[in-house]
């Protein structure tokens, strides 16, 4: 997916889903030691730097890597595409940490089509989701909920990023 990403476009940053990332790895522990794991988990994503994050990473690598090996895999092999994240501000970090907002969207895009059946064109495709999107801007419902924060998120993010944001 990220390579594809890319060549539409060259400029995104694309990151793991910080909430999936933890939830794949409670699949490969007993639920029992979920208490212990979690608040470890929360101390990697939590971390201020990227440099802190790979030494609490080792600390828990260290602590439940034997208990845990496929955590720790799933991790290393997560790791490129979770750093992205902690490049942000902590502000950023509470709007991006998840991508329920985006499934959201997509799940009611989904559910149009399919009550739709089929499109003759593209267009009456494009038109449809188009009116998912005005439904829930007339208060048909709220796509994403209320956004704390997003203020300041936002002031982060033109901070970061500059002329690639237009309001």
């Amino acid at each position: 997916m990220t390579d594809a990403i890319e060549q539409v476009w060259p400029l995104a940053v694309h990151q793991q889903c910080v909430v999936h990332l933890v939830r794949a790895s409670l699949r490969y522990t007993n639920r029992k030691d979920w208490q212990k794991i979690t608040p470890a988990l929360r101390d990697i994503y939590t971390a201020p730097t990227v440099a802190a994050a790979e030494a609490r990473f080792e600390a828990f690598a260290t602590q439940f890597g034997d208990q845990y090996p496929a955590v720790i895999k799933l991790w290393r092999t997560s790791w490129p595409q979770f750093v992205p994240f902690l490049d942000y501000d902590h502000e950023v970090r509470k709007v991006l940490y998840t991508t329920n907002i985006i499934e959201s969207l997509n799940a009611r895009f989904r559910q149009a089509a399919r009550r739709r059946g089929h499109f003759p064109t593209e267009q009456a495709a494009m038109k449809v989701l188009y009116l998912v999107v005005q439904q829930q801007r007339r208060g048909g419902g709220s796509i994403t909920g209320r956004v704390y924060g997003w203020a300041k998120a936002l002031n982060a993010l033109i901070l970061a990023y500059g002329d690639r944001i237009t309001i």
